[in-house]
């Protein structure tokens, strides 16, 4: 019989381990603190040419005890639909092109996350205080304003430096236990709830492949070690995210529209993958209807079934090739494809300029756009610098989240070899298994079938690497 879970482990995961690994920087170099530290003594004192916009109502909602605050979002009802206010922490503002704090935050990409604690893009300073849209005063921010009609479709984009107040500092926990609880959400986000769902449904119109997968995170067990959980999706998370992609997918129109810009890109799914996924939809007995579309087919199926799981897992292989597109000028056009298949239509990343470094030469081509000019020469040279960059980051990041969940789901399995336990097959070539408790995924010997849950022996849990492996039979 497989038993109820693994017992507190002997020892912890080694995350500097990670840092060593992946030669994650320890501290900013002495020149780009200071930079970053004249930066923030006069950065919320920039407020020349800018919209004095500290009359709409924003707030900002984000994971308990963050600092680094990218986004404030507002929402208000207009006739025949809504305006969405979305503002971005305007790190151009701070950061000087070819000064040493440039030349840093291109070296390291984007802010990587470890359960103990973060390598930031930004000294914190600027990440977690001047350039932050935290609630304690006007702040610069540069502000988006697109307005929707009453299905949730764009009819006007702009974006403009400006002055905001964040009137609250929320989190994605209490916004939903408010929700649940029926109590009235801050007039800032009253209408989140109503937009998310009308942009949701868009998405999934538009061919948005959602694969909604277990997301693993490492936690503190509450004694003294870590352990792994799923990440708790709630709806206010769904919703927050549409606002964000709906500002990427803006972005991407005004980009398309200049023949300048970068974007983030996805094929669409390729045929042969999209008729593998109807296959073993068949080889499941799950039925999925030849005029609906992998995207709709996806949104149907329940987060937790074993024969839903191994369906979204196979799903990955629908999005394969992401990258970045940069584009210029005649000499240099927009790709023929310029959409990003998960989303159902081009994007830009725009919203995360503290933590990802693409987002800021993004909201700089835009903002010039916006106001009819030319993007700066600073911008413009850095383009083709910018797919190699971000490419480089965001393999290391998640190599280094990757790695944190290996050495931890190996420390609590380290006393438990030959054990038993009870998991869902996800794959059986080559074999992948699920744990939903704790959560684990493993490659697994043996034979397995998709779909299937089967007890499974531990046969592998090796801390020091990270590996872990179940075997059958």
């Amino acid at each position: 019989m497989p038993d109820d879970g693994p017992s507190r482990p002997a020892t912890v995961p080694d995350f500097d381990a990670v840092r060593a690994e992946f030669a994650l920087p320890a501290e900013f170099p002495a020149d780009v603190l200071a930079e970053a530290a004249r930066a923030a003594a006069v950065a919320t004192a920039r407020t020349g040419g800018r919209r004095d916009a500290t009359d709409v109502d924003l707030v900002t909602i984000d994971p308990p005890g963050s600092k680094d605050l990218d986004q404030a979002v507002g929402i208000r009802a207009r006739r025949g639909g809504y305006r969405v206010h979305y503002a971005i922490a305007d790190l151009a503002a701070v950061v000087v092109p070819g000064g040493p704090l440039d030349v840093e935050v291109r070296r390291r990409g984007q802010t990587m996350y470890l359960p103990d604690g973060s390598v930031p893009l930004h000294p914190p300073v600027l990440s977690e205080g001047a350039a932050s849209l935290l609630p304690d005063g006007p702040r610069p921010a540069v502000l988006w304003t697109i307005d929707l009609d009453d299905a949730g479709e764009t009819v006007d984009i702009s974006v403009e430096r400006a002055l905001v107040r964040s009137r609250g500092r929320l989190d994605y926990g209490g916004v939903q236990a408010d929700l649940d609880a029926g109590r009235p959400l801050p007039d800032a986000i009253a209408l989140l709830p109503a937009v998310g769902r009308l942009r949701r449904e868009l998405a999934v119109a538009r061919g948005a492949v959602e694969l909604e997968l277990p997301e693993q995170e490492v936690v503190p067990d509450g004694a003294g070690g870590w352990t792994v959980r799923a990440r708790q999706r709630v709806d206010l998370d769904g919703w927050n995210a549409e606002i964000s992609l709906l500002t990427g997918t803006s972005a991407a129109t005004l980009m398309l529209g200049a023949g300048v810009g970068v974007l983030r890109t996805l094929p669409a799914p390729d045929p042969d993958a999209v008729a593998r996924l109807r296959a073993l939809a068949a080889a499941l007995g799950v039925g999925w209807p030849a005029d609906v579309t992998p995207a709709r087919f996806l949104a149907g199926l329940p987060l937790d079934t074993p024969r839903a799981l191994a369906l979204r897992r196979a799903a990955t292989s629908l999005l394969r090739g992401a990258g970045y597109a940069v584009f210029d000028g005649p000499a240099a056009p927009p790709p023929v494809d310029p959409g990003h298949g998960g989303i159902g239509a081009p994007y830009a990343h725009v919203t995360a300029p503290l933590r990802r470094l693409v987002d800021r030469f993004g909201t700089e081509i835009c903002l010039a756009v916006a106001a009819g000019e030319d993007p700066a020469d600073w911008v413009r040279e850095a383009l083709p610098t910018l797919p190699s960059l971000m490419a480089a980051s965001d393999t290391v990041a998640g190599k280094v989240d990757r790695a944190c969940v290996d050495r931890t789901e190996a420390v609590l399995f380290a006393d438990r070899i030959g054990q038993e336990v009870e998991v869902i097959v996800l794959r059986d070539e080559p074999g992948e298994v699920y744990l939903p408790q704790p959560p684990v995924l493993a490659r697994c010997r043996g034979p397995l079938s998709a779909g299937d849950r089967v007890l499974a022996r531990v046969a592998v849990a090796d801390p020091a690497t990270g590996t872990v492996e179940f075997a059958v039979g």
